[in-house]
C-alpha cells in the first residue's frame, strides 16, 4: 500500500501510534513522521546501498543529540586546526591557553578528537569540559589521549554527520592554522552563515604569531575574490582575524552580551536577548540597520511567539523581531555587534 504523512493509512496509522505509545516517545507526531519515512524509504528504494547510508545517518545523528543533550545549558565553542601540529610548536601551545580561557569563561570545547591541534583543544580545555567528535579515516585519526577513557566521545563513518555536529552544537568557531580540511571548515562555516543555513555565529581565526596563515589568507581573498567581484566589502565582517588568545575569547564573549540566539518564524526574524533594550534602543537600531529590514517592518520588543515552543528553555528570554530581508546576512552580524553595545 501507499503510504502518506497524512492520517490516511488506515491500520498501519494505528499500528504506528500504538508502537509510539507503548515505546513512550516524546512528541508523538515527529515521531511518527520519522517511522514513516523510513517505511516509505523501505518501500521505494531497493539499493542496498541507499538505504544503509540512510539508516546509519539516522543512527549517528541520534546519538550526536543523546551525547550533547545533557550539556544544552552550555555554550560551546568548536576548534578546527591541523592534526599534524606537534606540542612543541608555539601554535599548540597558544591553543591550549585558547581552550583553558574558554573553560574559564565556562564554555566548552568541541574538537574532532585526534591530534594536533584537535589534541591542544582538548588538552587546555581539560575532558570534562571536551567533545571529541571523531571521524573513521585510515590515517591521522585515532582518538586523542586527552579523550580516550572519556564519555563525550563519538566517532562518525559519514562526514556530513560529523559537520553538521560541529555548527549545530557551537555557539562559535575557532580556526588555528591547517590543511584541506580546515580550509574547507572555514569556507563552509562562511558559506552557511553568509546565506543564513547557519545562526549568525563569532568566526574566529586564530593565526601564529608571525601572522603568515590567515593573514595570508585574508591577502588572496582580497586581492583575487574581492576584487573579481566574487564576494562583498560587507563579508569581511563574518569573520575576525587575531594572533591573541585572549581576544580570541573576548570577541566571543562580546558576541553574547546581548545577544542570545535567533531563529525565524515564517519571515519574520526573532532575536532572543540575555537583557532587555529600550524603546529608544530599538528604535535606535532600526534606524541605523533600516536597509536589512523588510519595506513595510519595523522592529519590536516583545516575547515569545507561539512557534516558540518547541524551545522551552528559551521562553523567558526578551525577544526582538522584524522581518529580515534574508539578504544581508553580513550586516546582520554587524547590527548583533550594534546590540550588543546597549
Amino acid at each position: 500500500m501507499k503510504l502518506h504523512f497524512s492520517r490516511s493509512n488506515g491500520d498501519i496509522d494505528r499500528q504506528l501510534d500504538a508502537l509510539i505509545e507503548t515505546v513512550g516517545a516524546h512528541h508523538p507526531g515527529i515521531v511518527r513522521e520519522m517511522l514513516l519515512s523510513a517505511l516509505m524509504a523501505g518501500q521505494e528504494n531497493d539499493y542496498l546501498a541507499d538505504l544503509k547510508l540512510m539508516r546509519t545517518t539516522m543512527k549517528e545523528m541520534r546519538y550526536t543529540n543523546k551525547l550533547f543533550g545533557p550539556f544544552r545549558d552550555r555554550k560551546k565553542v568548536t576548534i578546527f586546526g591541523s592534526a599534524r601540529t606537534e606540542p612543541s610548536e608555539p601554535i599548540y601551545q597558544k591553543c591550549i591557553t585558547f581552550s583553558r580561557l574558554l573553560v574559564e569563561h565556562n564554555y566548552m570545547v568541541i574538537t574532532g578528537g585526534g591530534g594536533g591541534i584537535m589534541q591542544a583543544g582538548n588538552e587546555g580545555a581539560g575532558a570534562e569540559n571536551s567533545f571529541a567528535v571523531n571521524i573513521r579515516l585510515p590515517f591521522e585519526q585515532e582518538t586523542n589521549p586527552v579523550m580516550m577513557e572519556s564519555k563525550n566521545v563519538i566517532t562518525y563513518k559519514y562526514f556530513f554527520n560529523r559537520k553538521v555536529a560541529f555548527l549545530k552544537e557551537a555557539q562559535a568557531v575557532a580556526l588555528f592554522p591547517g590543511g584541506f580540511g580546515t580550509l574547507d571548515e572555514a569556507m563552509e562555516t562562511l558559506t552557511l552563515v553568509q546565506t543564513g543555513k547557519n545562526p549568525p555565529i563569532p568566526l574566529v581565526l586564530i593565526d601564529d604569531d608571525a601572522g603568515d596563515y590567515w593573514e595570508e589568507w585574508l591577502h588572496f581573498i582580497k586581492k583575487t575574490m574581492l576584487r573579481k567581484g566574487l564576494i562583498s566589502g560587507e563579508d569581511f565582517g563574518l569573520f575576525t582575524i587575531t594572533r591573541d588568545p585572549h581576544e580570541a575569547v573576548q570577541l566571543i564573549d562580546d558576541f553574547y552580551r546581548v545577544y542570545h540566539s535567533s531563529r525565524f518564524v515564517g519571515e519574520t526574524l526573532v532575536i532572543r536577548m540575555n537583557k532587555a533594550i529600550s524603546e529608544e534602543q530599538a528604535a535606535t537600531l532600526e534606524d541605523e540597520f533600516s536597509s536589512i529590514i523588510q519595506p513595510g517592518s519595523h522592529l519590536r520588543l516583545c516575547g515569545p511567539l507561539p512557534e516558540e515552543q518547541d524551545q522551552p528553555d528559551l521562553l523567558e528570554l526578551p525577544r526582538l523581531a522584524f522581518k529580515f530581508n534574508r539578504r544581508d546576512f553580513s550586516l546582520l552580524k554587524g547590527f548583533i555587534r550594534r546590540l550588543n553595545s546597549f
